[in-house]
C-alpha cells in the first residue's frame, strides 16, 4: 500500500514517463501559478483585517516556520507587527494567551 501511494504521488521537477517536452513546461508553469497563488493567498490572510490577530500571527508562523518568541522583547516582534500589520500590544496580548494556556495545561497534568 505505501508503494501504492508512492508510484501516485508526483515528484516535481522531473519529466513524467511518456511526457513531451511541451507538456512539461505546461505541468511546470502551471505548478508555479499554483504555488504564487497560494502564497499571494497566505499573503493576504496574514494581515488581513478578517481575521483575529491570533489568525493572523498562526499564519505568520506558517509562513516564515517559526514560533511566536515567547520573549516580549524579542526582536522579531517588531517584523512580526509589520507582516500581521498588528500592534505589538496584539502580538503581546498573544504572546500573554499562549503563556496562560501552557501553565493551564501544566496545572491540569500535574496529579
Amino acid at each position: 500500500m505505501a508503494n501504492e501511494q508512492f508510484d501516485r504521488r508526483i515528484v516535481f521537477g522531473t519529466v513524467q514517463a511518456g511526457e513531451s517536452t511541451s507538456d512539461y513546461r505546461t505541468r511546470m508553469a502551471l505548478l508555479q501559478a499554483e504555488a504564487l497563488e497560494h502564497w499571494q493567498k497566505q499573503l493576504a490572510e496574514q494581515s488581513s483585517a478578517l481575521n483575529s490577530p491570533s489568525d493572523r500571527i498562526r499564519v505568520w508562523e506558517r509562513r516564515h516556520q517559526i514560533e511566536l518568541p515567547r520573549d516580549p522583547g524579542h526582536r522579531l516582534i517588531k517584523l512580526i507587527t509589520l507582516d500581521t500589520g498588528l500592534s505589538a500590544e496584539d502580538v503581546y496580548a498573544e504572546q500573554r494567551l499562549r503563556a496562560e494556556a501552557r501553565v493551564q495545561h501544566v496545572v491540569v497534568a500535574a496529579p
